[in-house]
């Protein structure tokens, strides 16, 4: 195979012939692709497309074909008014796999690309949320809920009939974890059914896991052994200390049930991904070293499965790959991963670990291995998802969408650029600057000063929906984002430093960089800026009214953490806080007090707006009525927005724009000259 050819990051947006800026109605109404998923076989490539309403003026969900070796010709699979779903091939590129709710519930559909009417595969009694077919097409796995010790799924089923006759609203609990995301547990766990594909409906399936006590980290995380004899997946074993440590482990277990074999039981730290070179010699996966840390970096490991031996692929590397797929020779593995403000293709030779840079223009995702082609999904910050290949003889990216070329031909994308500066400690730290749609030089413009969350995140280039620095810009707004330290994909050191030190460093970045931002662009106004960020950005902007009082106009606070105590007993991850603030509450040496928010209120004095969602569950309402009620009662300017049906994002499109409406006010009431 030639050699990848790197393509170098144009950071600057293109010459726009737009003519109106982008508004929060018209991002709602653009459309999304998703379950991007090439043929085994390398002819075809299948995607979802979920319509905002732009155009076509409509909302669907369905499934398009593209002829890879028909001058990637576009043809609609699907024309059903439930969306289709969680998308796969049959080994032999004959047919598709989905779920969809056709029939009333969520099941297995089968759909031949040849042509002919979608057949449901499976008919059973609960929803199935995910599935995996066999290679020679004899059996499919798949995701659903089960109660722990139902030997049967009819066990199940009856168990789930008694819950919904329950004649109290009642939830009880022994053991953490009692909620999770937006959710409140209940008694079922997602475990890994399995059936024979007949040529029949499937109306029952086996459980392998009857006993377990614990969810398996998805589908996406369960892969068929070589010989079809095994399954493999990514799980924690079963106790009550669930919501207090990170250790995922990789266990097999046979098609017929019985025991789990752990096969990283020597890592106490995250094990993650498995899965199988075409050949079967090597099994994949990735795995952190750092026990109860979320944000440590994911190594590639490559076991080979005909002498045993386990490596780590690239170990000096110091990216965090999040996902990967083999090549078409099995001694090339392609990776996805972070890398100074992208999110880029890299890939890596299995016999000598050698790393390579395909592509890192924006965020690539979706990777799909097709041939001599990689295929992708891509985005940035002045450029929604679409679809594109690269091929080893070029190695620059060819469209292969346009989703929203109607809807985008009148818009206009405002310029970016990234840049660094000597942030803590002296060390180079990277940011991003948008200029407003309408700038014109010489003018001065007020300043938008986004916080990423995470904390260990970066918004990076990226075309983000709840957080688009493109409709600041529209605003009239000079936009700047600091990846402080602590950000991901600036090597792992980097990342690890805001542990134990979440108002230090970070802090003294986000102070150095808007001064030396407004210093050399001298177009950003910094005596008219406005700070706002979510979680722990939201932390940052209670932690800036205490500590860095006379910076901004304006703050926003969205899910934002103010005291860190009573944080540490709401939330439901307990191994994040215990990581980063040194244990749990009661440690004596731990930074719930030093880096809390609550304890600084003394010096807050800047107009606060605070935006909470009632089923968030990371970070409890609570949190943003408390810094609520301190602003009210010590009689700063200050406004609340409850969003009772949203968690911690805000996702629906209507509330997104009371959001992003409530935000845009709030900012020029206060940095309008």
């Amino acid at each position: 195979m030639k050699a990848w050819i790197f393509l170098t990051a144009a950071l600057l947006s293109g010459a726009a012939v737009a003519k109106t800026p982008l508004t929060i109605e018209h991002l709602n109404k653009l459309n999304k692709v998703y379950d991007v998923v090439a043929s085994p076989d390398g002819r075809y490539l299948v995607y979802g497309q979920k319509n905002g309403g732009f155009a076509p003026a409509d909302s669907s969900a369905d499934l398009y074909l593209m002829d890879l070796q028909e001058g990637n010709k576009i043809s609609r699979l699907t024309f059903n008014d439930d969306k289709e779903h969680a998308v796969t091939w049959s080994k032999d590129s004959s047919a598709l796999y989905f779920i969809a709710g056709r029939s009333g519930s969520s099941q297995v559909w089968r759909l031949p690309v040849a042509g002919g009417e979608a057949q449901q595969i499976t008919d059973l009694p609960i929803d199935v949320d995910g599935f995996l077919v066999s290679a020679d097409n004899s059996k499919i796995v798949l995701q659903m809920a089960a109660k722990p010790g139902c030997e049967t799924l009819s066990c199940t089923v009856e168990a789930k009939q008694v819950k919904a006759g329950q004649q109290d609203s009642a939830m009880v609990y022994d053991q953490l974890m009692v909620r999770h995301w937006d959710t409140w547990a209940d008694e079922f766990r997602s475990h890994i059914y399995i059936a024979d594909l007949t040529g029949k409906k499937v109306t029952d399936a086996k459980d392998l896991l009857p006993e377990w006590n614990t969810d398996i980290a998805g589908i996406k995380e369960v892969s068929f052994t070589p010989d079809g004899k095994n399954l493999v997946f990514s799980a924690k074993i079963p106790g009550v200390d669930q919501a207090w440590h990170s250790n995922f482990d990789i266990f097999q277990v046979s098609v017929k049930g019985g025991e789990k074999i752990n096969l990283t039981r020597d890592n106490a730290a995250w094990d993650a991904k498995p899965s199988f070179s075409s050949d079967g010699r090597f099994m994949a996966y990735l795995a952190m070293k750092k026990p109860v840390y979320e944000a440590d970096r994911f190594g590639l490991i490559l076991l080979d499965m005909v002498t045993g031996q386990r490596k780590e692929l690239a170990p000096e590397w110091d990216r965090s790959i999040s996902d990967y797929k083999f090549g078409a020779d099995n001694r090339t593995i392609y990776v996805t991963a972070q890398d100074t403000g992208q999110h880029g293709i890299f890939s890596i030779n299995t016999s000598f670990g050698d790393i390579s840079k395909v592509y890192a223009d924006g965020t690539a995702n979706d990777l799909n291995v097709v041939g001599n082609k990689l295929i992708f999904t891509n985005h940035s910050l002045d450029k929604p998802t679409d679809i594109y290949q690269i091929t080893a003889e070029t190695g620059a990216p060819t469209a292969l969408t346009q989703i929203n070329k109607e809807a985008l031909a009148d818009i206009q994308f405002a310029e970016f650029a990234q840049f660094n500066f000597p942030g803590a400690n002296d060390e180079t730290v990277h940011g991003y600057w948008m200029k407003p749609v309408n700038y014109k030089e010489g003018q001065k413009y007020p300043i938008a000063f986004i916080v990423h969350g995470g904390p260990q995140g970066s918004f990076g280039n990226m075309f983000n929906y709840r957080w688009n620095a493109q409709l600041w810009a529209a605003q009239g707004y000079g936009v700047v984002m600091i990846d402080f330290h602590g950000s991901t994909g600036y090597g792992q050191a980097f990342t690890d430093s805001i542990a134990r030190d979440w108002g230090g460093k970070p802090l003294v970045d986000l102070q150095k960089g808007l001064a030396f931002i407004t210093e050399k662009e001298k177009w950003l106004d910094g005596n008219n800026a406005c700070a706002l960020g979510a979680s722990y950005g939201g932390y940052m902007m209670n932690w800036i009214a205490g500590n860095w009082p006379e910076a901004f106009k304006c703050l926003v606070n969205h899910a934002g953490l103010f005291d860190m105590p009573s944080f540490y007993g709401s939330t439901e991850e307990l191994w994040f806080p215990e990581h980063d603030l040194g244990g749990p509450v009661w440690n004596k040496d731990s930074d719930y007090q030093k880096f809390n928010p609550a304890a600084f209120v003394d010096h807050w004095k800047t107009p606060m707006l605070v935006i909470h969602g009632l089923k968030d569950y990371r970070v409890p309402y609570a949190q943003g009525l408390g810094a609520f009620t301190t602003l009210q009662r010590k009689g700063i300017e200050s406004k609340l927005v409850i969003f009772p049906d949203e968690n911690h994002w805000i996702l629906k499109p209507r509330n997104a724009e009371r959001w992003y409406n409530e935000v845009f006010d709030w900012m020029k009431l206060h940095t309008r000259k």
